[in-house]
């Protein structure tokens, strides 16, 4: 394990939530998931010029455009975990979205808050 992999795994459970790095160490090592723990989140996630909400409410955008429910439900539950955002921020979140996403991505997205809130309310649990 190098510093940067450790690093990475340290910020990848800041983003997700505690724990939650357990899946990528018992995953198989290859370059792909070395670039994604040492680098997005060693380096983009850990680095400082955007809070981890900004970077947050970045990914969340992206991901609705792409109609990504699976998805969204593990950035969101990262950010109900974290306290980044309000119930009433996801609710206007969803209709700013409607307008710049279309409905039906933005019902992937009205699907991944809720899925979301019962994976935070699970791990909360543990």
């Amino acid at each position: 394990m190098t510093d940067k992999w450790a690093k990475g795994i340290e910020m990848f459970d800041a983003v997700y939530g505690k724990g939650s790095s357990a899946m990528v160490e018992a995953a198989p090592r290859s370059p792909y998931l070395d670039e994604t723990v040492e680098h997005l989140f060693g380096d983009i996630w850990a680095s400082g010029e955007l809070s981890m909400r900004d970077k947050r409410l970045m990914v969340i955008g992206a991901t609705t455009m792409l109609g990504r429910a699976d998805l969204l439900e593990i950035q969101i539950a990262g950010a109900i975990l974290n306290r980044e955002l309000t119930d009433a921020q996801f609710e206007e979140m969803k209709l700013l979205m409607l307008f710049y996403a279309g409905a039906g991505n933005t019902t992937a997205l009205s699907r991944g808050i809720d899925m979301a809130r019962k994976r935070a309310a699970d791990m909360a649990a543990q």
